[in-house]
């Protein structure tokens, strides 16, 4: 009971509480986090790898506190890779941050919504195409400890996402994918690619918000070198397309964490197919190139 007094404030259930395990190979294991001193260890994993490894900028009380931290943690499920063989307050090596849509409704919305207009996704037609009972889960503030790098903890972790889609009925994940940089015009060629291969259809097409639009249809179709252009790819991004991803109209930069951003919207069925326990997941693994790109999602 000793949290049971921020519970009101938390609105995804399994937070802070006794979460079961998705997974556990050896020392490994991926779960929930099940109380407030796991988020903050999550935090301070996130602020090593944000503000210490990349660039991103600090507020004052993140550089206070060391902890990356935002108004959605105390709303969001927190998955966490933990090594049991680590140290105490050292254990938590990977994390993704999840938001399911029936707490963001609720509660302050999605994080993606300061960037993109999300209305698409939440029309009648959309809905249909969910299926009856299913909702969306915003994926975000995915980080993997150096040291950890690899496909196998990459696998892990998705595995476990696996196991909360069909927990949550989640019909589709969707969140933002990074480029490296403020200055949309060092990835057109990137851009112009995904732009015109991997476009959410226009029947629902999210697009960035007026005030942060840039534009991603900047090459003609016909001048794109399709091959160079999947080279230009984050491995991160180039693993969500692997899975069958679609990408939003218009790139948004994020002076905060030095990256340009992008939408990507991913079916669920086929991550469940290709990461839940239920499957065999030795030749699904992420590359090992994607995995060192976790840390950048």
């Amino acid at each position: 009971m000793k949290y049971a007094g921020l519970r009101p404030q938390v609105a995804a259930a399994q937070t802070l509480v006794g979460a079961k395990s998705y997974v556990r190979q050896g020392s490994i294991e991926v779960r929930l986090a099940r109380s407030l001193k796991e988020i903050k260890e999550a935090q301070k994993l996130r602020y090593q790898i944000f503000y210490e490894e990349m660039n991103a900028k600090p507020s004052l009380r993140m550089r206070t506190s060391r902890r990356d931290i935002d108004k959605y943690d105390m709303i969001c499920d927190h998955l966490l890779v933990i090594d049991h063989d680590r140290p105490r307050g050292q254990r938590i090596v990977g994390t993704y941050r999840l938001l399911r849509q029936q707490v963001a409704d609720a509660q302050a919305g999605f994080y993606s919504s300061s960037e993109y207009d999300l209305g698409p996704l939440k029309t009648p037609a959309f809905e249909k195409i969910m299926g009856e009972g299913k909702q969306l889960l915003e994926l975000g503030r995915s980080c993997v400890h150096l040291d950890y790098r690899a496909s196998s903890t990459i696998n892990m972790l998705w595995s476990g996402i696996a196991e909360y889609l069909k927990e949550h009925k989640i019909a589709y994940m969707f969140g933002c994918a990074s480029f490296e940089g403020t200055d949309p015009a060092e990835h057109a060629l990137a851009l112009a690619y995904l732009y015109h291969n991997h476009r959410v259809p226009d029947d629902f097409r999210v697009k960035a918000l007026d005030n942060l639009f840039n534009d991603m249809n900047t090459l003609e179709e016909a001048d794109i070198d399709n091959r160079l252009a999947r080279r230009a790819l984050p491995p991160l991004i180039k693993g969500y397309l692997r899975l069958g991803c679609f990408f939003g109209d218009g790139a948004v930069v994020d002076e905060q964490f030095g990256t340009t951003d992008v939408f990507i919207l991913l079916p669920v069925e086929k991550i469940a197919s290709r990461y839940s326990r239920h499957y065999d997941l030795k030749g699904e693994a992420n590359d090992e190139e994607a995995a060192k790109e976790a840390a950048k999602a």
